[in-house]
Order: C-alpha cells, then sequence, then structure tokens
C-alpha cells in the first residue's frame, strides 16, 4: 500500500495527526528524527516517548531517512517550529502540498513559518493547519476541528481537504494563510500568562479577563500583518486560546502554571521533554510588537518572566497600567 500523505515530526502532535490519518485504513509515512522512536513505532506500534498511551494504526510506517519522502504529493510539517527551517532544507523539493502543523515565529528572524517553508521548499505550495486541537484527543478519535489555510485558495483546498478530512477530524476552509499562523503562534504566549494567573491562585475572573485581553492583544498584532478579523474569531484564533488558556493539557499552560508557582524559566526550559513553543515565540513577538508600534503589555509580561521577573512583580505591574478605554477610537 503505497501512501500519499506524509508527517515530519515523531512527537506527540505529528504522532496523533498520523494516527488520525491512518484512521480510515490509509498507509501514511511518518519521518522521526529519534531512532528510539521509529523503532519503538514500527516494532510496536507505540511511540512510548512522546504519545504513550496510543496504541497506533499498523498503516503507519515510520522511517528516519527524510530521503524515503520522494514522491509523497502531502506532507504535514509537525516539527518544532524553530526547527522547521532545517528539516525542510532536508526534504527532496518537488512539486508538492505542504501543510504546516507548528506554532510559532521563528526567532532568528521573525518570520511567520509560511515565509520559512516557501523559502526551504519553493516548488511547494504551502498550506496551514491550526486550531484548538490537544494531540492525545486527536490520537483517541475525538471531535475535532480546525481551520485549513490555503495560500493555493479553493484549487489546493480541493486536493488537500480529502487528504485530510475524516470522520472525527473536521477542516474549515480559509485563504488567510497569516492570520492562522497568527493566531496559533500568539495564542501560546498567552497560554503561558494564563498558566501564570492558575500558579498565582489568582481565581477564573483573572483568567477570563486575561483571555479577552489577550485576544485582543492577538487581533491588533494580527491586523498588522493584514491577518482578517474573522478568521482570529475562529477556531485558530479564539477557538484555539480558550482551549490552550484553560487545561494543563497545554504545554504552555502548564509552563505558565510552573512559572506562577515559583520555578525557575531557565530550570523550566531545561527539563522539559517536550517544547512549549510560547517560550520560544514570547521574545521575538515582543520584539516585532515593539518595532510594529503594537501594544502587548500581557506578551511582555509574558518574556520578562521568562528572562528572570518574578510572577508577582510581573501581575503588579500589569495591574497598574493606567486605566484606558476597552476598545480603541477609530475616529
Amino acid at each position: 500500500m503505497s501512501a500519499q500523505v506524509a508527517v515530519i515530526g515523531g512527537g506527540a502532535w505529528g504522532t496523533a495527526l498520523a494516527q488520525m490519518l491512518a484512521s480510515d485504513g490509509r498507509a501514511v509515512i511518518l519521518w522521526a528524527r529519534e531512532p528510539e522512536v521509529v523503532e519503538n513505532i514500527n516494532t510496536y506500534h507505540r511511540n512510548d516517548h512522546f504519545l504513550p498511551n496510543a496504541l497506533l494504526a499498523e498503516t503507519i510506517t515510520a522511517t528516519g531517512t527524510i530521503e524515503d519522502l520522494r514522491g509523497i504529493p502531502v506532507v504535514l510539517v509537525v516539527t518544532p517550529a524553530q526547527h522547521m527551517g532545517a528539516v525542510l532544507a532536508q526534504l527532496p523539493d518537488q512539486p508538492r502540498d505542504l501543510v504546516l502543523c507548528s506554532k510559532g515565529i521563528e526567532q532568528s528572524s521573525g518570520r511567520l513559518m509560511n515565509d520559512v517553508a516557501s523559502q526551504a521548499c519553493p516548488r511547494s505550495t504551502v498550506a496551514v493547519l491550526s486550531g484548538p486541537t490537544f494531540a492525545h484527543e486527536v490520537a483517541d478519535g475525538l471531535p475535532t476541528a480546525v481551520t485549513l489555510a490555503c495560500s493555493g485558495g479553493e484549487t489546493q483546498w480541493d486536493r488537500l481537504s480529502p487528504e485530510i478530512a475524516r470522520i472525527a477530524f473536521r477542516p474549515y476552509y480559509s485563504f488567510d494563510v497569516a492570520g492562522a499562523e497568527i493566531g496559533g503562534a500568539v495564542k501560546n504566549v498567552l497560554a503561558i500568562a494564563c498558566g501564570v494567573v492558575d500558579g498565582l491562585g489568582l481565581g477564573q475572573n483573572a483568567r477570563a479577563a486575561l483571555i479577552a485581553r489577550g485576544y485582543a492583544e492577538m487581533l491588533r498584532f494580527g491586523e498588522s500583518y493584514g491577518a482578517k478579523a474573522e478568521t482570529l474569531a475562529g477556531l485558530c484564533g479564539l477557538g484555539d486560546l480558550v482551549l490552550t488558556c484553560s487545561s494543563v493539557s497545554s504545554r504552555n499552560f502548564s509552563l505558565g502554571k510552573a512559572l506562577g508557582e515559583g520555578q525557575s524559566a531557565t530550570d523550566l526550559m531545561a527539563d522539559r521533554k517536550t517544547v512549549a513553543e510560547g517560550a520560544h515565540t514570547a521574545p521575538v513577538l515582543a520584539e516585532l510588537a515593539r518595532t510594529r508600534g503594537i501594544a502587548m503589555p500581557i506578551v511582555d509580561a509574558v518574556n520578562m518572566l521568562l528572562t528572570g521577573s518574578s510572577a508577582g512583580e510581573v501581575v503588579q505591574q500589569l495591574l497598574a497600567r493606567p486605566l484606558k478605554r476597552e476598545q480603541e477610537s477609530k475616529a
């Protein structure tokens, strides 16, 4: 059985997407960097390192050789955002659909992932898959809806949607690639802030207020890139924000909760097996916002936390900000 779809990235999310794609019996190739993950999947149909509770479909084949993806027309890219460019530079460049499933902004350049992918694989057509998705729920076949933003417009959507949609996995079409990316990148940083609120025991009122004010920051930042407000009000923006800011199943929320409980950012980042993308995105997002003249005080606060400020100090600075209108005047 020859595969028409491949997944790059053997972490929890990449493995969950491979499991979802194989749920109707189709063959899927999964590239993983770690030899032990490749062996575990091919021998036992498990990924005990990153997704230990899932028994994987027998139609998933793992490989550590990226050349094995040559000729595959649809490739989902699920590497950590900061490594995407380097990994894609090794992928045989050919006309294909690249579906970006990682959420972040490249620290070294300030580029969105679609720009990184387009430079690394100029013959590919890029799409972005984003939305409220916990890996373990997708792997378990629980109902999930996502945004699939296609740089190739409806023609690309018509190619991709039959390859990606499954009974319990429902994509919705968008043409707003920048909006889909910005929603995912910004919500990761805001999820850290919500975890801090939980770790400090500040209550549900504070978390709800932070989600609402964080969403306003997301809108301001997205608008500066030409993102559509309706995109950020959808699954890949507000939907993902609400999910990630409300559960310890989120790596970013869990990181923030630990910061709020007094643990140091340095120790937490050194000890984490999985990547909390918001920690890498926060400094570059804060810098981009300053450069563009966009007020993002919550993002700035998270950046301060990650560079050594205490959670209590940062919260006090946020609470001491001058009073202002809730909506900016358009006059």
